[in-house]
């Protein structure tokens, strides 16, 4: 599998120098960005082999600002790539050769703290853990906490509708978004959503989430924010087998049960994790469950019973319990940190699907067989709770054509959730990575009606383009 980009339109090109121009009139001089050297730092985002060079780069500071950027882009048919702090894993921030990057990384302050309604008022490109920071001194968090969470902001989280190891119990960012300031592309700017859940009319905030950037660009949020619980604590639980693994997960969640976190590791994932974290996770073990309750000093204990009890009859080799804040840090630190450490010693594609919880031990075990079909190593890690998927395929870049079988292995990972009753993605969108296999999930008529609503709110196509859609015949932009 190759990634294509539409060729570039020429007339745009040579219009270069008047766009930057028109541009240079709308912010300051140092938020226009367009010497090839400093472009060459938006050319690709988390999805680090496929790469283009854009028009230019703009970072306003303002919502009056990008609706000017905006309004003058639809006004010249110049295409716009929003980007938050380029994060994604799926390509979604990767621009093309003429197409100005719409930047809200200056965006970032936090506008308003309602600690007795329980909301946040923040600019876009405020990071996702920025605001639990804002709000910890009252005791208050925000919920969603992607692996990225010191980086990736909350732009990026409203596009792909992110999730983390703790959104099963508090939900993604879906479950957690009260309200937007969205500009559309002729610059109007509208306000979806409010502080309080359940505003009237349509649910205009639930398409926006997960949008990809692809209907307006968010320059505000409105999020809920939390009270931290008492008290938690993470117990490790490792398996010989993956299936036992599997198995002892959907058992949990069909009891019940709902830990704050569920995670999951193969054999790969935690030497690799232990390697760099030191975290003391068991390493004679096929997989390792995190799973992480919360509450009270004796709410987490009786919880904790339950769950060992639950895992009894699946045999597990290992039944650790954090004891002290310290040892819990340091177990989360070693999955916080999967997807760097694996790539301190091998080239990797991290896949993002989702299945039913009670097809993960069939499941597992067919990746294994995938990535061995390939001739390539895979490590799993993922939010095992919620049957969101993050398989990391192994590669070498540097020997010809492994990439490519890399590409290939996680193609069939992908069809592989979509058979058994899942998606193409949980949390990292679908960009560029997924774009061709929208087929494999959806028929045509599915896709015409998503498009007939992207083309409501974009006629021209000129938002974030060449994503989420594939390119050839009647789907071609």
């Amino acid at each position: 599998m190759s990634i294509a980009f539409p060729k570039p339109d020429e007339a745009v090109l040579s219009r270069r120098s008047e766009i930057l121009a028109g541009l240079g009139r709308l912010v300051a001089p140092e938020a226009l960005i367009v010497s090839e050297d400093e472009r060459r730092a938006f050319e690709t985002d988390g999805l680090t082999a496929y790469r283009q060079l854009p028009l230019a780069v703009v970072l306003p500071s303002t919502t009056e600002e990008v609706s000017a950027v905006l309004r003058f882009c639809r006004d010249h048919g110049v295409k716009v790539v929003p980007r938050g702090a380029g994060t994604s894993l799926s390509g979604g921030a990767i621009p093309q050769e003429d197409a100005i990057v719409l930047g809200v990384a200056k965006m970032n302050r936090v506008l308003e703290v309602d600690f007795k309604n329980r909301i946040a008022r923040v600019q876009s490109g405020i990071t996702n853990l920025g605001i639990s920071q804002a709000v910890a001194h009252e005791g208050f968090f925000y919920a969603p906490d992607p692996s990225s969470q010191l980086a990736c902001t909350i732009a990026g989280n409203i596009a792909m509708n992110s999730g983390g190891a703790h959104c099963l119990k508090y939900g993604v960012t879906t479950n957690n978004l009260l309200g937007v300031t969205l500009v559309l592309l002729d610059g109007t700017v509208v306000q979806l959503g409010g502080d309080y859940l359940d505003s009237g009319g349509y649910d205009l905030l639930g398409l926006i989430t997960g949008s990809e950037g692809q209907l307006g660009v968010v320059t505000e949020a409105t999020v809920r924010i939390l009270r931290a619980a008492e008290g938690a604590r993470p117990a490790l639980l490792g398996f010989e087998r993956v299936e036992d693994a599997g198995a002892c997960v959907a058992a949990i969640i069909a009891a019940g049960i709902i830990p704050v976190a569920l995670e999951y590791m193969d054999r790969p994932a935690i030497q690799i994790c232990e390697a760099f974290a030191h975290a003391g996770y068991p390493l004679d073990v096929d997989a390792m469950l995190i799973i992480e309750v919360e509450g009270s000093d004796a709410e987490i204990d009786d919880m904790l019973r339950r769950i060992v009890a639950i895992a009894e009859p699946f045999r597990p080799k290992t039944v650790k319990v954090s004891q002290s804040e310290a040892e819990s840090a340091a177990i989360w630190k070693g999955r916080k940190s999967a997807f760097g450490a694996t790539g301190r010693v091998a080239d990797y594609i991290c896949m993002d699907g989702t299945i039913p919880t009670g097809q993960l031990p069939y499941v597992l075990r067919r990746i294994d067989e995938i990535a061995k079909s390939y001739g390539l190593g895979v490590a799993n890690v993922f939010h095992a709770g919620d049957g969101n998927l993050h398989p990391l395929v192994m590669f070498n870049t540097n020997k010809p054509g492994e990439m490519e079988k890399a590409e290939a292995a996680g193609e069939d990972i992908l069809k592989l959730c979509v058979e058994v009753g899942g998606c193409l993605t949980g949390e990292h969108g679908v960009g560029i990575e997924k774009r061709d296999l929208m087929t494999y999930q959806f028929n045509p008529m599915d896709l015409e009606q998503q498009m007939r609503v992207r083309g409501v709110f974009d006629p021209g196509w000129l938002l974030n383009p060449a994503k989420v859609f594939p390119l050839e015949g009647r789907f071609a932009a």
